[in-house]
């Protein structure tokens, strides 16, 4: 009987990037979920400069006070009539966090004052001015 011991065929060495790939995706979601994104007002705002010894991080609500006096929240421009009804919405959102404005430098001191009224109406606390700091 002959003896046949045959070569093994060789396979071809070829990288399985499969793994890898689910790896990457995994990573790419778990960054895009964990990412905190900056709040934008809306509205470009030159802002008062001053010093300060206490700077406020917990941001919940961020309203914008425009040269022109007008408010802007989440990117849209909000009249003075539904600013209590928005200010209560985001609030009910997110109760832990407080509430900044960024008032432009030519804006008036009560329409600030104003939004910090019905701010404390609510029961948002607390209430911070944002300026730039030198």
């Amino acid at each position: 009987m002959r003896n046949r011991t045959s070569k093994p065929q060789e396979q071809g060495q070829a990288i399985d990037l499969t793994p890898m790939l689910d790896v990457v995706f995994i990573m790419l979601i778990f960054f895009i979920v964990t990412a905190s994104f900056i709040k934008l007002p809306g509205v470009e705002v030159n802002k008062v400069d001053t010093t300060t010894s206490d700077p406020y991080k917990k941001v919940g609500i961020l309203v914008a006070v425009s040269d022109n006096n007008e408010f802007w929240i989440d990117k849209k421009r909000v009249e003075m009539t539904a600013l209590k009804i928005n200010l209560t919405r985001l609030f009910n959102e997110n109760p832990k966090g407080g509430m900044v404005i960024q008032a432009d430098n030519d804006s008036d001191i009560e329409t600030v004052a104003k939004i910090a009224d019905i701010a404390r109406e609510i029961g948002i606390s607390p209430v911070a001015v944002s300026v730039e700091n030198d």
